[in-house]
């Protein structure tokens, strides 16, 4: 007999934004998500707050790579149809160029969903998708044997 699943329910912009209210991290940031089709875009407003050098100026580090992560975390949440929120197992950021006091976006694509772990990756570009800030490659747990996690 094999195992049959279910398709993914699907996962509407207002359950995904709940859940981004939720962590204090996203909701400090300011995070927005809007959802065209099943392309997910994360919109992270610029605040004087964010910026990590004042010199130039530029935008921290750490706030880049978290935008890249929440959106890799919301994307796929929706591949799976908004089943677990999936924890990271590990990430690598590209910096590719620093980061202006302007509005940055973002947008994952899962490579590989599978039964426990899926891998993504996420540009953050500012002025055109075609000319990244950073790029973020990952793995995530997505589902866990009992008692493992």
């Amino acid at each position: 007999m094999s195992e049959t699943s279910a398709p993914p329910t699907r996962v509407d912009l207002a359950e995904l934004s709940a859940m981004f209210e939720a962590v204090p991290y996203a909701k400090f940031l300011g995070v927005r998500l809007e959802l065209k089709g099943d392309e997910l875009t994360a919109i992270l407003p610029y605040k004087d707050e964010l910026i990590g050098n004042p010199m130039l100026p530029a935008l921290h580090g750490g706030v880049v790579g978290a935008l890249m992560e929440l959106t890799a975390v919301a994307q796929i949440f929706l591949a799976q149809g908004g089943k677990k929120v999936p924890k990271v197992i590990d990430i690598s950021i590209d910096y590719l160029r620093s980061g202006r006091p302007v509005d940055t976006y973002a947008r994952a694509h899962v490579t590989k969903l599978g039964r426990r772990i899926a891998n993504v990756r996420v540009e953050a570009w500012q002025f055109d998708r075609a000319d990244p800030i950073a790029a973020l490659h990952g793995h995530f747990l997505i589902k866990s044997d009992e008692g493992a996690v």
